[in-house]
């Protein structure tokens, strides 16, 4: 394939050509007019065309044009556009050999052809070689220097052959042709990348780098179909003979486009370096990576590091931050002891993404321990939390569930401040939803919040979750509960196994869109030796002298038949006289005394109707009371004090059995 004759033939060159020539022919009649012929050759220079037959064809003007001379310069045919382009411009700019290129026999130096680019039109060009009308204003002089060079540089470029213009461009590029794409051009840059390749070899033998890139096909495809097509972002391996840069691996995007002339068809490769833009876009996912990894780290940090594992409960959470970003969210979720084998569970969320999310997040999440240690109702905590949230930011909308699990009740007292309901599974599968007992979320203000209670028998399960976990954006939420609980009716197994059953069959995973808070907890069944472990006793007190007495001998009794040291027996019987003989003197019937053991701890709990709630104080050496809870502080690994539902209150302590 001529590759200079298949550019002379580009659309539009003729035009250009035949302009041309009408400019020549405007300068030759005027220069007759003078008296002077201009004779180039020994003919007469004429806007005819010869066209490839040999026969000479109409010019611009519609007259006939001379025929070539055989002497001389051709003024038609594919070189017609440079001559012209060249004689407008006073000088050409020859097309230059690259160096080291081996010689294209496809190519005739006679008929290099010029690429068309910005430049004056032929009318203009015209009209300034016509001779300045008679009254005719005075030709204001040269243009300026810059316009001048810019005009010279548009006309150099306009001289340019496409095989010189493509071997000066720095992207890399080559010509094929035919069948089995044989080599008709590659330029300097290509040579640089890939090394000096042989024209006229067949790609497959000639381009082994196009073989590795897989692109021999898709320039079988674009000499087929007509059509160009491109892949980005290549990898180019390294050369170790090439110099500098090239030693190490390069991203082209590769264009092929075809090309088409009456006896050949062929595929223009041209490259682009954008090892650069891959290395930035690099350099950015890492930087992301980084961001999101420090993102969710601060998430977490702001979340238990470790759940506190109740005596009587089986607990376990998991956190799944949602989406690709840097932007951490609101959701989160604790497990808090206590105390007389009572647990807290909570879990929120604050809406929205970010540090000021995550920075109230971190606010409630501390204030509800803090509550928590009060020993308050459900929804008690939920109206002091509902007056923080709205100091705290008052344009983030949170919403929480506090939940109380209490062993000797086998019961759950819960409140919700706008969350979704709490799912809790019998031993037969039945799945409850709790739906009573929720208000708005929190910070909105006004609100008088009320606790609610479910049944959690031995054997039975419960899930708190957020909204991520059901919520899509084609679905209702309803709809997404009621998958929930299909799939938690069917979740067997430990907590963490339920944990991540519920994530795979709520389709949860690294691409969710939306930050997963989920706890699961479960009052397990205790048989054999493990239910020697756990036991309760309890002992109604009417009131009187003798009340006191019963007390220190129904402790000491039961205290016996649970095989305890007799150094700890001894400390439990002190402690239930002292808290029997405080509720007596400042307590009002009924009083009851309740001795529970666990796996890891003595219990010991007394209850009355009356609401105040003792307190620790430094009794003076005169004072004849004030010193019972001081002592029971002393003795107990911890205690506390707490007002029950109904009205009275509670008064506890706890021992750590030994080896605990």
């Amino acid at each position: 394939m001529n590759f200079t004759r298949w550019s002379a033939r580009l659309p539009g060159t003729q035009r250009r050509t035949a302009a041309a020539q009408a400019a020549i022919k405007a300068r030759a009649q005027s220069t007759e007019t003078s008296g002077e012929g201009k004779d180039d050759g020994g003919k007469s220079s004429g806007t005819g065309r010869t066209g490839d037959d040999g026969t000479e064809r109409e010019g611009a003007d519609g007259t006939e044009g001379n025929g070539p001379d055989p002497g001389g310069e051709p003024t038609a045919g594919p070189a017609a556009a440079p001559t012209a382009a060249a004689t407008t411009a006073d000088a050409t700019v020859p097309e230059q050999a690259v160096p080291g290129r081996p010689a294209d026999p496809y190519e005739d130096s006679s008929d290099a052809p010029t690429v068309p680019a910005a430049r004056l039109s032929p009318h203009a060009e015209a009209d300034s070689a016509l001779p300045a009308e008679p009254g005719a204003a005075a030709d204001p002089g040269p243009p300026a220097e810059p316009e001048r060079a810019a005009r010279q540089r548009r006309r150099a470029i306009d001289a340019l052959p496409v095989r010189a213009l493509l071997g000066e461009v720095p992207a890399l590029a080559a010509v094929v042709h035919g069948p089995e794409h044989r080599i008709a051009f590659v330029n300097d840059a290509y040579v640089r990348v890939f090394g000096p390749r042989p024209t006229g070899a067949a790609a497959r033998e000639a381009l082994p780098e196009l073989v590795e890139l897989g692109l021999l096909p898709l320039m079988d495809q674009v000499r087929r179909s007509g059509r160009p097509r491109t892949v980005k972002s290549r990898r180019v391996p390294p050369r170790r003979q090439a110099p500098g840069p090239r030693r190490r691996a390069g991203y082209y995007t590769f264009t092929c486009t075809p090309i088409t002339t009456s006896g050949d068809s062929g595929v223009l490769i041209f490259a682009a370096d954008v090892t650069d833009q891959v290395e930035a876009v690099e350099r950015l996912r890492a930087s992301e990576r980084r961001q999101r990894e420090a993102a969710v780290t601060l998430q977490r940090s702001l979340l238990p590091q470790e759940l506190e594992q109740p005596d009587d409960l089986r607990v376990a959470a998991t956190y799944q931050p949602g989406g690709t970003d840097a932007a951490v969210g609101g959701d989160w979720y604790d497990v808090i002891t206590l105390g007389a084998g009572r647990t807290a569970l909570v879990i929120g969320d604050v809406m929205g993404r970010g540090v000021r999310a995550a920075a109230v997040m971190g606010q409630l999440r501390t204030a509800v321990r803090a509550y928590a240690r009060l020993d308050l109702p459900p929804h008690e905590v939920l109206q002091l939390l509902d007056g923080l949230a709205a100091e705290i930011d008052a344009s983030q909308i949170a919403t929480c569930v506090y939940a109380v699990h209490d062993p000797n009740e086998g019961r759950l007292s819960y409140a919700s401040a706008g969350h979704v309901p709490i799912l809790v599974r019998d031993p037969d599968g039945t799945v409850h939803r709790a739906d009573e007992h929720t208000g708005p979320p929190l910070g909105t203000g006004g609100w008088l919040h009320t606790s609610g209670s479910l049944a959690l028998p031995e054997g039975a399960t419960a899930v708190l979750y957020t909204d991520g976990l059901i919520e899509r954006r084609d679905a209702d939420i309803d709809e997404g509960i009621a998958a929930l609980e299909g799939a938690f009716a069917g979740a067997t197994g430990s907590p963490d196994i339920i944990c991540d059953r519920l994530l795979r069959a709520l389709g949860i995973s690294e691409d969710h869109d939306d930050d997963v808070a989920l706890l699961v907890f479960q009052h397990p069944v205790r048989s054999g030796p493990d239910a020697e472990l756990f036991h309760n006793a309890a002992l109604d007190l009417l009131g009187g002298t003798e009340a006191a007495p019963r007390a220190r001998a129904f402790a000491s009794g039961v205290l016996a038949s649970w095989r305890f040291p007799t150094e700890l027996r001894d400390l439990g019987v002190l402690a239930a006289s002292e808290l029997v003989a405080n509720s007596l003197q400042h307590g009002t019937p009924p009083m009851r005394l309740l001795l529970r053991r666990t796996d890891r701890r003595l219990i010991i709990e007394v209850t009355d109707g009356d609401e105040h709630l003792p307190r620790r104080c430094r009794a003076e050496p005169a004072d004849e009371a004030g010193r019972g809870i001081s002592i029971v502080a002393t003795i107990a690994s911890a205690w506390g004090s707490r007002r029950t539902q109904g009205g009275g209150k509670s008064v506890w302590c706890e021992f750590a059995l030994p080896g605990r």
